[in-house]
């Protein structure tokens, strides 16, 4: 098949460029060229913008579109509009945040979809980025009625992960020692490894899928104790696990959540069952997800290819990490002091 990636150098889209060679098909990128250019030299690679600058895209035909870094509805439009005659399928890489809430567990595809009031916001938040996404998904499939795939996953992890959130405990358990985690071992976690997810996503082109599909994992309940577990285990560094209480974070102003992406305050009662996905559908057409440990090793290994030294985008620093351990274990002061000449 002749598929055209708009993206695919940076994440999901590198993984889509391998899984979509590894299955003999022929493919474009479209493009800046400003995120690792050099990358896959032996392809077609069409440089533009997707605000306003489509027009190499003109006169070209594929079989599929996938779209993998479409966060505003007026720019998803413009590719949509361009391709609607150019290509059989659109698929368009959404997101759970779609949905308006996560109240009851197990959300399916046609739970309620969030909503917005900045549908044509020029920057992404944490308030209007599900409804945005739900944007973008309606208009691909306003421009190709019929032809659209919508993916919405969850947390992606693996090996070029940018956002560094999964990653962060990785790079924690291969550099050992006392590991800060807020939050509890028994809470239920969610991941989809970009490497299935990708796969998966070719193998839905193939068969010419269209509609709407949750992709989560793993297959099996997975919990955050496990999870970190596991990443020590891999590890050839020692370290051991510190579970501090949340309430502890906030009162050393550190956001629980900046250090673990699955915790959930008692006040986001919205967000209570995000790690409870209903992916049998996705299941259903052939999603099937490597072990955790496979997961955690490849990210482990492209992990401690880059330096040491690098500014990494989530977390907190180590000495900010040993510091709120020591305070933790510090000693709680007596609820109540003797009064001078008390015997």
């Amino acid at each position: 098949m002749r598929i055209l990636i708009l993206g695919g150098t940076v994440f999901l889209g590198r993984h889509l460029v391998y899984a979509a060679q590894e299955r003999g098909h022929t493919l474009t990128l479209f493009n800046r060229g400003q995120r690792n250019p050099d990358l896959f030299p032996e392809l077609e690679r069409l440089m533009g913008d997707r605000d306003g600058g489509l027009d190499i895209l003109d006169g070209r035909e594929w079989d599929a579109v996938i779209d993998t870094c479409g966060y505003f509805p007026r720019v998803v439009r413009q590719s949509a509009e361009k391709l609607a005659n150019s290509v059989r399928r659109y698929v368009f890489i959404s997101s759970i945040s779609a949905y308006a809430h996560f109240r009851e567990p197990y959300t399916a595809e046609n739970a309620p979809i969030a909503t917005t009031n900045e549908p044509d916001a020029t920057k992404v938040t944490g308030e209007n980025y599900g409804g945005l996404k739900v944007l973008c998904e309606q208009a691909v499939e306003e421009s190709l009625p019929g032809r659209a795939l919508i993916v919405r996953p969850g947390y992606i992890v693996g090996r070029y992960d940018p956002s560094d959130r999964f990653t962060h405990w990785v790079f924690r358990a291969r550099t050992g020692g006392d590991i800060l985690v807020p939050g509890d071992a028994n809470m239920q976690v969610e991941y989809i490894d970009v490497r299935d997810l990708a796969e998966w996503t070719i193998r839905l082109v193939e068969q010419e899928e269209t509609g709407i599909f949750n992709a989560c994992g793993p297959l099996n309940p997975l919990t955050l104790g496990t999870l970190l577990e596991t990443c020590q285990a891999v590890s050839p560094t020692p370290s051991r696990l510190r579970y501090v209480a949340p309430e502890f974070m906030k009162a050393q102003d550190v956001s629980p959540d900046s250090l673990n992406i699955w915790w959930i305050g008692e006040e986001d009662a919205d967000f209570k069952y995000i790690s409870y996905m209903d992916c049998r559908k996705a299941h259903a057409s052939g999603l099937t997800y490597r072990s955790l440990e496979e997961t955690v090793r490849d990210t482990m290994e492209w992990d401690a290819s880059r330096p040491e030294d690098m500014e990494r985008r989530f977390g907190i620093p180590r000495e900010r990490e040993e510091e709120l351990l020591r305070l933790w274990d510090a000693p709680s002061p007596p609820s109540h002091l003797p009064i001078l000449g008390e015997g």
